[in-house]
């Protein structure tokens, strides 16, 4: 671990960044330039004491897991993620994980958003972050480890994540999931975590492999659709999508046409927020 390097790296890239570039207020006249100590702190989910002892020279070796946070924090390129995993000591994350670093490009357009749900999913299904409109909508996916990372996993094996979804529409979106996730696989390969997931919802869910033996292939994402949120009840929305170059990453965009009742349950979810209403618990 090049302790000098890292702290240099992290102060300049810190100081590059301005409060608006990650969906801040600009707040108080500021004595420096760039983002707080705190404010990089609170982005990367840490403390900010091993925030700033890491930029004193004096923090102990972040873990993969802290080093992908502060790449997400930071706003950093691929290479500049990769750059900092070497500084701290470890290899670069290996190609097959690349896509759940998110893309600078769309955490720009995602910082932006903070009055309508929108979330960025990785190709497999990942919510790789979420702003707070869309945990209030959804719920909280930010505990979920292993295989439950994953939308389609979860799906196919936790009754509770079809409760957002009308029941005549479940069937679609079981539909879609596979598509989407094979789509996934196809790009990926057998021996990707794509792969993987797939032998573990074959074996785990009649339906999931039923719906596999069909072949179908597509990147689904519906135009419209209901959400049933458990204490608004149906919320019909509008979906639009951006994609990455490479497909990997898509941001998701949820809004509802002015002066209609969904439109009006969306302004109250952004009043009250997710903490006022009970969201689907990670399991533990």
């Amino acid at each position: 671990m090049d302790r000098d390097a890292l702290a240099d790296f992290l102060r300049h890239r810190r100081e590059a960044l301005r409060p608006e570039d990650v969906g801040l207020p600009p707040g108080a006249r500021r004595r420096a330039a760039g983002l707080r100590r705190e404010e990089v702190a609170s982005l990367a989910a840490m403390s900010t004491d091993y925030y700033t002892r890491l930029e004193q020279r004096r923090g102990p070796r972040p873990s993969e897991q802290m080093l992908a946070s502060l790449a997400r924090a930071l706003r950093l390129t691929t290479d500049e993620r990769d750059y900092l995993f070497r500084l701290a000591g470890h290899n670069a994350p290996a190609p097959a994980s690349a896509a759940t670093h998110v893309a600078p490009a769309l955490l720009r357009v995602l910082d932006r958003l903070d009055d309508t749900p929108a979330l960025i999913l990785s190709n497999l299904g990942e919510t790789l972050v979420q702003n707070r409109m869309a945990a209030a909508l959804l719920g909280d996916h930010s505990g979920y480890t292993g295989f439950a990372r994953s939308e389609v996993y979860r799906w196919f094996t936790d009754p509770a994540a079809r409760l957002r979804y009308p029941e005549h529409d479940r069937p679609r979106q079981s539909r879609a999931q596979v598509a989407n996730l094979r789509a996934a696989y196809g790009t990926m390969g057998p021996q990707s975590r794509a792969g993987e997931l797939v032998r573990a919802l074959r074996k785990v869910s009649p339906e999931f492999a039923e719906l596999w033996d069909r072949q179908e292939v597509a990147r689904r994402f519906e135009d419209h659709k209901t959400l049933v949120h458990p204490e608004l009840g149906p919320i019909e929305v509008d979906c639009q999508v951006l994609f990455t170059e490479d497909q990997s990453q898509a941001l998701l965009v949820l809004t509802a046409p002015p002066h209609t009742e969904a439109h009006e349950k969306l302004r109250l979810l952004a009043v009250l927020g997710h903490e006022r209403f009970p969201a689907d618990a990670p399991p533990s």
